[in-house]
């Protein structure tokens, strides 16, 4: 039987019941659900700072990240939450050295997947002095036919002396320079990274120093970079210890950051200095200067056979004049003593693998090899696949503890060079977590992210990628590290890697389940700094 204060109560409450619904509505009204695209809940997050993880549900709205939470059912409504509990929650990769150019430019390839299954999100490319002068061209083209990564440009040093002078062997005149730096200026105001140079390679191997701090300067102008593959990594002219202090003049006098791309100690004559040139580059640190360098985690660096064994003098004047040279007795004669000398400076025939050539029947076998199987000394079939055409060549020239050492530097950043023939295009990023985090403890995951995300994204001046925080762009991926495993080897270098559980790019999932989506979800990287510097 109901008591009388219970029924008082009751119309009490009846009566109070508009009073009670306006509070309830004000309460809603004041603090409605945010509607977001995608919420990762349950993962360990690796912010890409270098500090330890955390336990964080990551918000994404649109192509950002809008909250790192705890609980986020009382703040937002969400049609694709994902459970990745057990999983590793990083930043997209940076890879700052990528031959990734011509696939971002050709519809069959623009999806980079090779890239993407390493888990690498944002590529630069125009690297190595190759990089085009007409940077919002490149752009418009690829924002129409769509990007499968984000990438951005550095204008080439190589690229603008060759436009400006051709192919020729010696110092531009008043013209040329003010030419060339016309063009870096172009482009730096179109929205290149900065400047990159090939001083091993022709034409950039005929500059002087002087000529590379004239256009170093104008991309400083513009907040660039100055990023550089060293005149000699070895002892093909100048020695690796030289090339490393012009790199540091030219950086010095013009003002720049320096980046040195695919730091190394390459071939028998160098191996072992990896000390020297730390403390050479650690002194010029301590005082004030920003360098850096990224580094690859293979033995064997990738090239060409023309590039790895023939004298650059050889190469002047351009493809045509090369092969005129070549049937010339007494300059064959000379460039024949130049390949021998190189063979061993590389370590022999034994260590240097053939990866692409027109004939397909040496693809895979060392120049001892091939030399065996057209009954020919080693150099001469060097010259034979000289005059037909060339061939791409994995080079073993490089030592364990050197590639140890660099790696373990704070400065070192993570890159692929990712070049045809070669594993490193395919699993660069896994190898490194695989061998150096994982079985030989070089590095620590935390580091190996930070290096392989935030630091890049500083050195380029990347400011809205590279971590896991409030207001930067979704580029994340999921993988549990010991199924992140590279597959591609130097049998069979164009293999996927295996192992991202998920890659978010721009806020959109590209690869889920390990599957790729579909998504050309890629994204332009311009220079933030548009204009000059007064």
């Amino acid at each position: 039987m109901i008591s009388f204060p219970e029924v008082t109560n009751f119309i009490k409450m009846i009566k109070n019941l508009p009073y009670l619904c306006f509070i309830f509505l004000i309460y809603s009204c004041s603090n409605p659900k945010t509607n977001v695209d995608l919420i990762l809940t349950g993962g360990n997050v690796f912010d890409g700072s270098g500090t330890t993880p955390i336990q964080k549900t990551v918000v994404v709205r649109n192509d950002s990240i809008v909250d790192l939470i705890n609980t986020w059912e009382e703040k937002y409504t969400c049609k694709k939450v994902i459970d990745v509990s057990g999983y590793t929650v990083s930043p997209g990769f940076i890879d700052p050295h990528t031959h990734a150019f011509d696939d971002l430019s050709s519809k069959g390839k623009n999806a980079n997947l090779n890239f993407l299954m390493q888990g690498v999100t944002t590529v630069v490319t125009g690297n190595d002095g190759g990089g085009p002068v007409k940077i919002a061209e490149v752009f418009e083209k690829w924002e129409t036919q769509g990007i499968g990564i984000n990438a951005g440009l550095l204008v080439g040093h190589g690229t603008v002396r060759r436009l400006a002078m051709g192919m020729r062997d010696k110092k531009p005149n008043e013209e040329e320079l003010e030419t060339m730096k016309a063009f870096v200026k172009s482009a730096m105001e179109e929205g290149a990274l900065g400047l990159s140079s090939g001083l091993y390679y022709a034409p950039g191997s005929y500059a002087e120093t002087a000529e590379v701090i004239a256009l170093a300067k104008v991309a400083a102008e513009y907040q660039g970079i100055y990023d550089t593959h060293l005149r000699d990594e070895s002892s093909y002219n100048i020695g690796l210890e030289a090339a490393v202090k012009e790199a540091v003049i030219i950086a010095t006098k013009a003002a720049i950051p320096l980046h040195i791309s695919h730091i190394k100690c390459l071939g028998a004559d160098v191996w072992g200095k990896s000390k020297q040139i730390i403390s050479f580059i650690d002194s010029c640190r301590n005082t004030g200067l920003n360098i850096t360098a990224n580094q690859y985690p293979y033995r064997a660096s990738g090239t060409n056979v023309i590039s790895a064994l023939f004298p650059r003098w050889s190469q002047a004047g351009g493809p045509d004049v090369f092969l005129d040279r070549l049937q010339d007795a007494p300059t064959r004669s000379k460039i024949y003593a130049a390949i021998t000398e190189n063979i061993r400076k590389r370590g022999g025939t034994t260590s240097l693998l053939i990866t692409r050539y027109e004939d397909h029947i040496i693809v895979g076998l060392n120049l001892q090899q091939v030399a065996i199987n057209w009954q020919l000394s080693p150099e001469d079939a060097a010259l034979k696949i000289a005059e037909n055409g060339n061939a791409r060549l994995a080079s073993f020239n490089m030592q364990a503890t050197d590639i140890k050492n660099f790696m373990q530097k704070k400065w070192v950043v993570s890159g692929s060079d990712g070049s045809t023939g070669h594993p490193r295009k395919y699993g660069t990023f896994p190898r490194k977590l695989q061998k150096y985090v994982l079985e030989e403890k070089i590095l620590s995951l935390e580091e190996f992210i930070h290096r392989s995300s935030a630091l890049t994204a500083e050195i380029f001046g990347i400011s809205n990628r590279g971590q896991i925080k409030k207001g930067y762009k979704a580029d994340l991926i999921v993988f549990k590290p010991e199924n992140f495993k590279e597959k591609a080897d130097f049998q069979q270098p164009e293999q996927y890697a295996e192992g991202i559980h998920l890659l978010v790019l721009n806020g959109k999932i590209v690869i889920e389940n390990g599957i790729y989506t579909g998504e050309l979800a890629g994204a332009i990287i311009r220079n933030q700094q548009l204009k000059k510097i007064d």
